[in-house]
Protein backbone atom coordinates (compact mmCIF):
# COMPACT_ATOMS: atom_id res chain seq x y z
CA UNK A 1 0.00 0.00 0.00
CA UNK A 2 1.77 3.47 -1.15
CA UNK A 3 1.98 5.64 2.38
CA UNK A 4 -0.57 8.89 2.46
CA UNK A 5 2.04 11.10 3.78
CA UNK A 6 6.03 10.39 2.94
CA UNK A 7 8.45 13.03 3.53
CA UNK A 8 11.86 12.33 1.95
CA UNK A 9 15.25 13.80 3.12
CA UNK A 10 13.58 16.55 5.06
CA UNK A 11 16.82 18.78 6.25
CA UNK A 12 16.12 22.11 8.28
CA UNK A 13 18.74 24.37 9.56
CA UNK A 14 18.64 27.27 11.51
CA UNK A 15 21.97 29.47 12.05
CA UNK A 16 24.79 27.47 13.84
CA UNK A 17 22.67 24.56 13.93
CA UNK A 18 21.21 21.86 11.86
CA UNK A 19 17.92 20.58 13.33
CA UNK A 20 16.60 18.08 10.86
CA UNK A 21 19.71 16.22 8.69
CA UNK A 22 17.61 14.03 6.19
CA UNK A 23 14.60 12.89 8.07
CA UNK A 24 12.09 10.04 6.45
CA UNK A 25 8.75 9.84 7.14
CA UNK A 26 5.92 7.51 6.20
CA UNK A 27 2.53 7.40 6.91
CA UNK A 28 -0.36 4.84 5.99
CA UNK A 29 -3.55 5.87 5.88
CA UNK A 30 -5.87 4.63 8.95
CA UNK A 31 -2.05 3.96 10.78
CA UNK A 32 -1.39 5.31 14.03
CA UNK A 33 2.33 6.14 13.70
CA UNK A 34 4.48 7.00 17.05
CA UNK A 35 7.06 9.52 16.55
CA UNK A 36 9.32 9.51 19.60
CA UNK A 37 12.83 11.19 20.60
CA UNK A 38 14.03 13.43 23.36
CA UNK A 39 13.26 16.97 23.65
CA UNK A 40 15.51 18.92 20.96
CA UNK A 41 15.44 15.60 18.90
CA UNK A 42 13.37 17.26 15.63
CA UNK A 43 9.94 16.18 16.28
CA UNK A 44 8.20 19.68 16.73
CA UNK A 45 10.25 20.98 13.80
CA UNK A 46 9.22 18.10 11.50
CA UNK A 47 5.93 18.80 12.35
CA UNK A 48 5.94 22.55 11.25
CA UNK A 49 8.00 21.65 8.37
CA UNK A 50 4.87 19.13 7.58
CA UNK A 51 1.93 21.27 8.67
CA UNK A 52 3.79 24.44 6.55
CA UNK A 53 4.35 26.35 9.92
CA UNK A 54 8.21 26.54 8.05
CA UNK A 55 6.71 27.21 4.11
CA UNK A 56 8.20 24.79 1.15
CA UNK A 57 11.38 27.14 0.28
CA UNK A 58 12.75 27.00 4.17
CA UNK A 59 13.74 23.15 3.78
CA UNK A 60 15.15 20.93 2.09
CA UNK A 61 13.49 17.46 1.08
CA UNK A 62 10.20 16.73 -0.67
CA UNK A 63 6.73 16.62 1.32
CA UNK A 64 4.51 14.05 -0.80
CA UNK A 65 0.81 13.56 0.06
CA UNK A 66 -1.89 11.50 -1.25
CA UNK A 67 0.54 10.46 -3.82
CA UNK A 68 1.15 13.85 -5.01
CA UNK A 69 4.52 16.71 -4.30
CA UNK A 70 3.02 19.64 -2.03
CA UNK A 71 4.19 22.40 -1.27
CA UNK A 72 2.70 23.93 1.85
CA UNK A 73 2.86 27.97 2.25
CA UNK A 74 1.18 27.93 5.35
CA UNK A 75 -0.93 25.69 7.68
CA UNK A 76 -4.14 26.73 5.76
CA UNK A 77 -2.57 25.39 2.76
CA UNK A 78 -1.53 21.78 4.73
CA UNK A 79 -5.20 22.11 6.32
CA UNK A 80 -6.81 22.23 2.91
CA UNK A 81 -5.20 18.62 2.25
CA UNK A 82 -6.33 17.28 5.74
CA UNK A 83 -3.72 17.79 8.00
CA UNK A 84 -4.74 19.27 11.06
CA UNK A 85 -2.10 19.41 13.89
CA UNK A 86 -3.11 19.51 18.11
CA UNK A 87 -0.20 21.08 20.03
CA UNK A 88 0.44 20.30 23.36
CA UNK A 89 -1.03 23.94 24.35
CA UNK A 90 -4.67 23.60 22.91
CA UNK A 91 -5.53 26.46 20.50
CA UNK A 92 -9.20 27.20 22.12
CA UNK A 93 -10.29 30.38 22.79
CA UNK A 94 -11.70 29.33 27.10
CA UNK A 95 -14.60 32.05 27.15
CA UNK A 96 -16.04 31.33 24.05
CA UNK A 97 -18.63 28.23 23.55
CA UNK A 98 -17.83 24.73 21.98
CA UNK A 99 -19.75 25.87 18.92
CA UNK A 100 -18.02 29.22 18.55
CA UNK A 101 -14.64 27.28 18.83
CA UNK A 102 -15.64 24.37 16.53
CA UNK A 103 -16.05 27.12 13.46
CA UNK A 104 -14.04 29.84 14.79
CA UNK A 105 -12.92 31.38 11.14
CA UNK A 106 -15.18 29.43 8.71
CA UNK A 107 -18.69 30.23 10.68
CA UNK A 108 -21.55 28.47 8.60
CA UNK A 109 -23.49 31.67 7.47
CA UNK A 110 -26.62 31.82 5.47
CA UNK A 111 -26.33 35.69 3.66
CA UNK A 112 -23.79 36.92 5.25
CA UNK A 113 -24.91 36.24 8.73
CA UNK A 114 -24.34 33.02 10.97
CA UNK A 115 -26.30 29.73 11.26
CA UNK A 116 -26.04 29.09 14.70
CA UNK A 117 -28.82 26.73 14.32
CA UNK A 118 -26.97 24.95 12.08
CA UNK A 119 -23.40 25.35 13.62
CA UNK A 120 -25.00 23.89 17.09
CA UNK A 121 -26.60 21.28 15.09
CA UNK A 122 -23.07 20.34 13.54
CA UNK A 123 -21.24 20.81 16.63
CA UNK A 124 -23.44 18.25 18.57
CA UNK A 125 -23.06 15.51 15.63
CA UNK A 126 -19.29 16.09 16.19
CA UNK A 127 -18.76 15.56 19.78
CA UNK A 128 -20.83 12.94 19.34
CA UNK A 129 -18.21 11.39 17.50
CA UNK A 130 -15.62 12.03 19.61
CA UNK A 131 -17.83 10.25 22.80
CA UNK A 132 -18.95 13.97 24.33
CA UNK A 133 -22.84 14.96 25.24
CA UNK A 134 -21.53 18.50 25.96
CA UNK A 135 -23.95 21.53 25.01
CA UNK A 136 -22.69 23.10 22.28
CA UNK A 137 -23.60 26.56 24.11
CA UNK A 138 -20.89 25.25 27.00
CA UNK A 139 -17.76 27.65 27.14
CA UNK A 140 -14.82 25.64 26.83
CA UNK A 141 -13.37 27.25 30.51
CA UNK A 142 -16.07 25.26 31.88
CA UNK A 143 -14.42 21.50 30.67
CA UNK A 144 -12.04 19.87 32.33
CA UNK A 145 -8.50 19.97 29.98
CA UNK A 146 -9.49 15.89 28.79
CA UNK A 147 -12.60 17.08 27.40
CA UNK A 148 -11.06 20.23 25.74
CA UNK A 149 -8.77 17.73 24.32
CA UNK A 150 -11.58 15.63 23.07
CA UNK A 151 -13.31 19.19 21.65
CA UNK A 152 -9.90 19.93 19.49
CA UNK A 153 -10.15 16.30 18.12
CA UNK A 154 -14.05 17.29 17.12
CA UNK A 155 -12.66 20.61 15.60
CA UNK A 156 -10.52 18.89 13.26
CA UNK A 157 -12.87 16.15 12.21
CA UNK A 158 -14.95 19.52 11.20
CA UNK A 159 -11.93 20.53 8.69
CA UNK A 160 -12.39 16.74 6.91
CA UNK A 161 -9.12 15.54 8.87
CA UNK A 162 -7.47 12.77 7.19
CA UNK A 163 -3.98 13.05 8.60
CA UNK A 164 -3.99 14.05 12.45
CA UNK A 165 -1.19 15.23 14.46
CA UNK A 166 -0.92 14.40 18.23
CA UNK A 167 1.73 16.24 20.27
CA UNK A 168 1.99 15.22 24.05
CA UNK A 169 -1.66 14.62 24.07
CA UNK A 170 -1.88 12.76 27.28
CA UNK A 171 0.68 14.79 29.23
CA UNK A 172 -2.16 16.95 30.94
CA UNK A 173 -4.46 14.33 31.38
CA UNK A 174 -5.29 11.89 34.92
CA UNK A 175 -5.46 8.19 33.56
CA UNK A 176 -9.31 7.60 32.45
CA UNK A 177 -9.31 10.95 30.44
CA UNK A 178 -5.99 9.84 28.47
CA UNK A 179 -7.52 5.92 28.22
CA UNK A 180 -10.52 7.42 26.98
CA UNK A 181 -8.40 9.86 24.15
CA UNK A 182 -6.73 6.08 23.34
CA UNK A 183 -9.85 4.72 22.69
CA UNK A 184 -10.63 7.39 19.86
CA UNK A 185 -7.55 7.50 18.15
CA UNK A 186 -8.03 3.71 17.99
CA UNK A 187 -11.55 4.27 16.38
CA UNK A 188 -10.69 6.94 14.51
CA UNK A 189 -7.98 4.88 12.52
CA UNK A 190 -10.82 2.16 12.04
CA UNK A 191 -12.58 5.46 9.89
CA UNK A 192 -8.92 5.53 7.95
CA UNK A 193 -7.85 8.58 9.61
CA UNK A 194 -3.98 8.42 10.09
CA UNK A 195 -2.47 10.02 13.16
CA UNK A 196 0.88 11.09 13.46
CA UNK A 197 1.75 10.86 17.40
CA UNK A 198 4.19 12.35 19.69
CA UNK A 199 4.60 11.45 22.92
CA UNK A 200 7.21 10.59 25.58
CA UNK A 201 4.94 7.93 27.48
CA UNK A 202 5.74 4.64 25.96
CA UNK A 203 3.24 2.79 27.66
CA UNK A 204 0.91 4.25 25.85
CA UNK A 205 2.09 4.11 22.71
CA UNK A 206 2.60 0.32 23.26
CA UNK A 207 -0.98 0.24 23.48
CA UNK A 208 -1.98 2.05 20.12
CA UNK A 209 0.60 2.10 18.18
CA UNK A 210 1.33 0.50 14.47
CA UNK A 211 4.89 1.47 13.51
CA UNK A 212 7.14 3.58 15.64
CA UNK A 213 9.71 6.25 14.05
CA UNK A 214 12.71 7.18 16.55
CA UNK A 215 14.31 10.96 16.05
CA UNK A 216 18.32 11.55 17.26
CA UNK A 217 20.08 14.57 17.21
CA UNK A 218 17.90 15.63 14.07
CA UNK A 219 17.82 12.27 12.33
CA UNK A 220 16.12 9.21 12.21
CA UNK A 221 17.74 6.39 13.77
CA UNK A 222 15.45 3.46 13.90
CA UNK A 223 11.82 2.60 12.28
CA UNK A 224 9.93 -0.19 14.09
CA UNK A 225 6.89 -1.88 13.16
CA UNK A 226 5.00 -3.23 15.95
CA UNK A 227 2.30 -5.15 13.78
CA UNK A 228 5.06 -8.03 13.63
CA UNK A 229 6.55 -7.70 17.18
CA UNK A 230 6.78 -5.08 19.46
CA UNK A 231 10.33 -3.63 20.10
CA UNK A 232 9.72 -3.11 23.91
CA UNK A 233 10.83 -0.18 25.73
CA UNK A 234 14.24 -0.49 26.51
CA UNK A 235 15.20 -1.02 22.74
CA UNK A 236 13.11 2.22 22.10
CA UNK A 237 14.70 4.15 24.91
CA UNK A 238 18.04 2.88 23.45
CA UNK A 239 17.66 4.33 20.41
CA UNK A 240 16.43 7.80 21.73
CA UNK A 241 18.97 8.17 23.72
CA UNK A 242 22.08 6.45 21.97
CA UNK A 243 23.17 4.52 25.28
CA UNK A 244 22.12 1.86 27.78
CA UNK A 245 19.90 2.96 30.74
CA UNK A 246 20.46 0.01 32.96
CA UNK A 247 18.41 1.78 35.79
CA UNK A 248 15.44 4.53 35.24
CA UNK A 249 16.11 5.82 38.48
CA UNK A 250 19.19 7.02 40.22
CA UNK A 251 20.60 4.73 43.23
CA UNK A 252 20.54 6.36 46.19
CA UNK A 253 21.54 5.37 50.14
CA UNK A 254 19.17 7.70 51.94
CA UNK A 255 20.70 10.00 55.21
CA UNK A 256 17.50 11.24 56.76
CA UNK A 257 17.99 13.87 59.44
CA UNK A 258 15.38 15.41 61.96
CA UNK A 259 12.24 17.10 60.69
CA UNK A 260 12.55 20.47 58.94
CA UNK A 261 9.24 21.15 57.68
CA UNK A 262 5.54 20.45 59.22
CA UNK A 263 1.62 20.82 58.62
CA UNK A 264 -0.55 20.63 60.89
CA UNK A 265 -4.11 20.82 60.40
CA UNK A 266 -4.39 22.50 57.00
CA UNK A 267 -7.45 23.65 55.67
CA UNK A 268 -7.55 25.64 52.06
CA UNK A 269 -11.21 26.24 50.76
CA UNK A 270 -11.78 27.06 46.73
CA UNK A 271 -11.12 31.13 46.06
CA UNK A 272 -14.52 31.48 44.08
CA UNK A 273 -16.68 29.13 46.21
CA UNK A 274 -15.52 29.89 49.75
CA UNK A 275 -18.21 27.10 51.16
CA UNK A 276 -15.96 24.20 49.25
CA UNK A 277 -12.86 23.11 51.26
CA UNK A 278 -10.43 21.91 48.99
CA UNK A 279 -7.44 20.76 51.37
CA UNK A 280 -9.18 19.12 54.58
CA UNK A 281 -6.89 19.01 57.69
CA UNK A 282 -4.22 17.75 56.08
CA UNK A 283 -0.54 16.54 58.91
CA UNK A 284 2.17 16.27 56.32
CA UNK A 285 6.17 16.35 57.44
CA UNK A 286 9.32 16.22 55.72
CA UNK A 287 12.84 15.50 57.09
CA UNK A 288 16.17 16.55 55.92
CA UNK A 289 17.44 14.13 53.02
CA UNK A 290 14.04 12.68 52.57
CA UNK A 291 11.89 12.91 49.57
CA UNK A 292 8.29 12.51 50.34
CA UNK A 293 6.02 11.53 47.22
CA UNK A 294 2.17 13.07 47.09
CA UNK A 295 0.30 10.59 44.97
CA UNK A 296 -3.19 10.73 43.96
CA UNK A 297 -5.77 11.30 40.87
CA UNK A 298 -6.04 14.62 39.05
CA UNK A 299 -8.03 16.71 41.22
CA UNK A 300 -7.34 15.49 44.56
CA UNK A 301 -5.94 18.96 45.79
CA UNK A 302 -2.29 17.93 45.43
CA UNK A 303 -1.19 21.10 43.56
CA UNK A 304 -3.77 23.51 45.33
CA UNK A 305 -1.82 22.43 48.62
CA UNK A 306 1.31 22.96 47.25
CA UNK A 307 -0.33 26.46 45.81
CA UNK A 308 -1.38 27.17 49.26
CA UNK A 309 1.29 26.18 51.71
CA UNK A 310 4.07 28.33 48.87
CA UNK A 311 2.38 32.15 50.09
CA UNK A 312 -0.98 31.05 50.05
CA UNK A 313 -0.52 31.23 46.18
CA UNK A 314 -4.26 29.69 45.57
CA UNK A 315 -7.05 29.27 47.74
CA UNK A 316 -9.07 31.60 50.53
CA UNK A 317 -9.92 30.86 54.20
CA UNK A 318 -6.38 29.18 54.82
CA UNK A 319 -5.62 27.76 58.45
CA UNK A 320 -3.39 25.20 59.70
CA UNK A 321 -0.07 25.44 61.27
CA UNK A 322 3.04 25.48 59.36
CA UNK A 323 6.44 24.80 61.43
CA UNK A 324 9.59 24.89 60.26
CA UNK A 325 12.49 23.14 62.44
CA UNK A 326 9.68 22.63 64.64
CA UNK A 327 8.80 26.69 65.16
CA UNK A 328 5.72 28.26 63.51
CA UNK A 329 6.91 30.29 60.70
CA UNK A 330 4.65 32.86 58.92
CA UNK A 331 3.99 31.83 54.93
CA UNK A 332 1.47 33.92 53.86
CA UNK A 333 3.89 35.81 51.27
CA UNK A 334 5.45 34.46 48.41
CA UNK A 335 8.37 36.86 50.11
CA UNK A 336 7.66 35.48 53.34
CA UNK A 337 8.13 31.59 51.90
CA UNK A 338 11.09 32.17 50.00
CA UNK A 339 12.51 33.82 53.54
CA UNK A 340 11.68 31.12 55.21
CA UNK A 341 13.58 28.94 52.78
CA UNK A 342 10.71 26.96 50.79
CA UNK A 343 10.52 27.20 46.72
CA UNK A 344 7.95 26.05 44.48
CA UNK A 345 8.70 24.56 41.19
CA UNK A 346 4.96 24.74 39.65
CA UNK A 347 3.70 22.33 37.46
CA UNK A 348 3.14 24.44 34.67
CA UNK A 349 7.01 25.82 34.37
CA UNK A 350 6.22 28.33 30.70
CA UNK A 351 3.08 30.20 32.59
CA UNK A 352 4.21 30.51 35.43
CA UNK A 353 7.74 29.29 36.26
CA UNK A 354 9.52 30.86 33.40
CA UNK A 355 9.88 34.50 31.42
CA UNK A 356 10.22 32.77 28.41
CA UNK A 357 11.27 35.90 26.32
CA UNK A 358 14.16 36.78 28.82
CA UNK A 359 17.65 35.11 29.32
CA UNK A 360 18.90 31.76 30.62
CA UNK A 361 20.73 34.39 33.03
CA UNK A 362 17.48 36.57 34.16
CA UNK A 363 15.34 33.56 34.47
CA UNK A 364 17.91 32.04 36.98
CA UNK A 365 19.23 35.06 39.57
CA UNK A 366 15.33 35.59 39.40
CA UNK A 367 14.18 34.44 42.69
CA UNK A 368 17.12 36.22 44.42
CA UNK A 369 18.05 39.04 43.16
CA UNK A 370 19.63 40.70 46.53
CA UNK A 371 22.75 38.51 46.38
CA UNK A 372 23.72 39.76 42.80
CA UNK A 373 22.68 43.17 43.66
CA UNK A 374 25.28 46.03 45.23
CA UNK A 375 23.36 48.76 46.64
CA UNK A 376 20.23 47.78 44.84
CA UNK A 377 21.53 47.69 41.43
CA UNK A 378 22.27 44.51 39.61
CA UNK A 379 26.00 43.39 39.35
CA UNK A 380 25.93 42.46 35.60
CA UNK A 381 29.21 40.31 35.77
CA UNK A 382 28.07 38.55 39.04
CA UNK A 383 24.23 37.65 37.80
CA UNK A 384 26.05 35.87 34.60
CA UNK A 385 28.76 34.34 36.87
CA UNK A 386 25.80 32.78 38.74
CA UNK A 387 23.98 31.66 35.70
CA UNK A 388 27.09 30.05 33.81
CA UNK A 389 27.83 27.97 37.13
CA UNK A 390 24.36 26.33 37.08
CA UNK A 391 24.68 25.75 33.76
CA UNK A 392 27.56 23.60 34.11
CA UNK A 393 26.12 22.29 37.45
CA UNK A 394 22.93 21.26 35.74
CA UNK A 395 24.35 20.56 32.72
CA UNK A 396 21.80 22.43 30.57
CA UNK A 397 22.60 22.43 27.04
CA UNK A 398 22.00 26.06 25.39
CA UNK A 399 24.30 28.14 23.01
CA UNK A 400 24.75 30.18 25.85
CA UNK A 401 23.45 31.78 29.32
CA UNK A 402 22.28 34.63 27.32
CA UNK A 403 19.79 32.95 24.93
CA UNK A 404 15.92 33.32 25.78
CA UNK A 405 14.64 30.41 28.05
CA UNK A 406 11.57 30.38 24.72
CA UNK A 407 14.40 28.41 22.54
CA UNK A 408 14.90 25.89 25.01
CA UNK A 409 14.14 22.41 24.98
CA UNK A 410 11.31 21.63 27.77
CA UNK A 411 14.47 19.51 29.75
CA UNK A 412 16.48 22.08 29.52
CA UNK A 413 14.01 24.77 30.56
CA UNK A 414 13.09 22.73 33.53
CA UNK A 415 16.64 22.84 34.61
CA UNK A 416 16.36 26.88 34.52
CA UNK A 417 13.46 26.62 36.36
CA UNK A 418 15.61 24.67 38.77
CA UNK A 419 18.47 26.84 38.76
CA UNK A 420 16.14 29.39 39.84
CA UNK A 421 15.02 27.79 43.20
CA UNK A 422 18.48 26.55 43.87
CA UNK A 423 20.16 30.00 43.77
CA UNK A 424 17.80 30.87 46.44
CA UNK A 425 19.12 28.05 48.63
CA UNK A 426 16.09 26.70 50.24
CA UNK A 427 15.82 23.90 53.13
CA UNK A 428 12.26 23.00 51.37
CA UNK A 429 11.96 22.12 48.11
CA UNK A 430 7.89 21.47 46.50
CA UNK A 431 8.28 19.96 43.30
CA UNK A 432 5.23 19.81 41.29
CA UNK A 433 5.40 17.36 38.09
CA UNK A 434 8.65 18.27 37.49
CA UNK A 435 9.02 15.73 34.30
CA UNK A 436 6.23 16.63 32.99
CA UNK A 437 6.32 16.63 29.18
CA UNK A 438 9.79 15.55 29.00
CA UNK A 439 11.76 12.76 27.11
CA UNK A 440 13.14 9.85 29.09
CA UNK A 441 17.14 11.04 29.28
CA UNK A 442 16.74 14.42 30.76
CA UNK A 443 13.65 12.74 32.53
CA UNK A 444 16.92 10.86 34.36
CA UNK A 445 19.28 13.77 34.54
CA UNK A 446 16.53 15.68 36.86
CA UNK A 447 16.31 12.49 38.59
CA UNK A 448 19.64 12.21 38.97
CA UNK A 449 19.24 16.03 40.36
CA UNK A 450 16.59 15.19 42.87
CA UNK A 451 18.59 12.35 44.36
CA UNK A 452 21.97 14.77 44.74
CA UNK A 453 19.62 17.09 46.27
CA UNK A 454 18.30 14.90 48.63
CA UNK A 455 21.99 13.77 49.65
CA UNK A 456 22.96 17.34 50.04
CA UNK A 457 19.91 17.78 52.86
CA UNK A 458 17.45 19.20 51.52
CA UNK A 459 13.75 18.29 52.45
CA UNK A 460 11.71 17.74 49.12
CA UNK A 461 8.08 17.20 48.74
CA UNK A 462 7.44 15.49 45.32
CA UNK A 463 4.29 15.61 43.59
CA UNK A 464 4.00 13.47 40.52
CA UNK A 465 1.23 11.91 38.33
CA UNK A 466 3.76 8.93 36.96
CA UNK A 467 3.33 6.88 40.19
CA UNK A 468 6.22 4.58 38.50
CA UNK A 469 8.53 8.04 39.08
CA UNK A 470 7.34 8.35 42.68
CA UNK A 471 8.17 4.97 43.62
CA UNK A 472 11.07 5.29 41.99
CA UNK A 473 12.35 8.41 44.18
CA UNK A 474 10.19 8.90 47.14
CA UNK A 475 10.99 7.75 50.63
CA UNK A 476 8.06 7.65 51.85
CA UNK A 477 4.57 8.17 50.30
CA UNK A 478 1.01 10.38 51.05
CA UNK A 479 -2.01 9.51 49.20
CA UNK A 480 -4.40 12.23 48.79
CA UNK A 481 -8.17 11.79 47.88
CA UNK A 482 -10.68 14.56 47.74
CA UNK A 483 -8.63 16.55 49.37
CA UNK A 484 -6.96 14.67 52.44
CA UNK A 485 -4.33 12.35 52.62
CA UNK A 486 -6.06 8.99 53.00
CA UNK A 487 -2.89 6.69 53.44
CA UNK A 488 1.24 7.27 54.06
CA UNK A 489 3.76 4.07 53.28
CA UNK A 490 7.31 3.56 53.42
CA UNK A 491 8.94 3.45 50.03
CA UNK A 492 9.78 -0.37 50.91
CA UNK A 493 5.67 -1.15 51.18
CA UNK A 494 4.71 0.80 48.66
CA UNK A 495 3.09 -0.68 45.20
CA UNK A 496 0.76 1.23 42.60
CA UNK A 497 -2.11 -1.44 43.70
CA UNK A 498 -1.84 -0.47 47.33
CA UNK A 499 -1.74 3.22 46.06
CA UNK A 500 -4.68 2.96 44.05
CA UNK A 501 -6.52 0.52 46.26
CA UNK A 502 -6.21 3.64 48.86
CA UNK A 503 -7.44 6.02 46.11
CA UNK A 504 -10.36 4.33 45.71
CA UNK A 505 -11.22 3.11 49.33
CA UNK A 506 -9.92 5.48 51.48
CA UNK A 507 -12.25 6.96 53.69
CA UNK A 508 -13.34 10.59 53.16
CA UNK A 509 -12.36 13.28 55.69
CA UNK A 510 -15.55 13.85 57.34
CA UNK A 511 -14.58 16.37 59.53
CA UNK A 512 -16.26 20.02 58.97
CA UNK A 513 -14.72 23.43 57.92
Amino acid sequence: MNPLLDMRGIRKTFPGVVALDGVNLAVRAGEIRAVVGENGAGKSTLMKVLSGVYPHGSFEGEIHFDGRPRRFGGIADSEAQGIIIIHQELALVPLLSIAENMFLGHEPARHGVIDWALAHRRTRALLARVGLDESPATRVTDLGVGKQQLVEIAKALAKDVRLLILDEPTASLNESDSAALLKLLLELKGQGIACILISHKLNEIEQVADAITVLRDGATVAHFDCREAAPGQDLVIRHMVGREMADRYPRRAPRIGDTVFELRDWWVHHPLHAERAVVKGVNLQVRRGEIVGIAGLMGAGRTELAMSVFGRSWGKRIRGTALLHGQPRDLSTVQKAVDAGLAYVTEDRKSLGLVLNDSITRNTTLANLPAVARRGVIDEGREHQVAEDFRRKLATRCAGVHQPVVNLSGGNQQKVVLAKWLFSEPELLILDEPTRGIDVGAKFEIYSLIARLAEEGRAIVLISSEMPELLGLSDRLYVMNEGAFVAEFPAAEATQEKIMQAIVTGSRHERRA
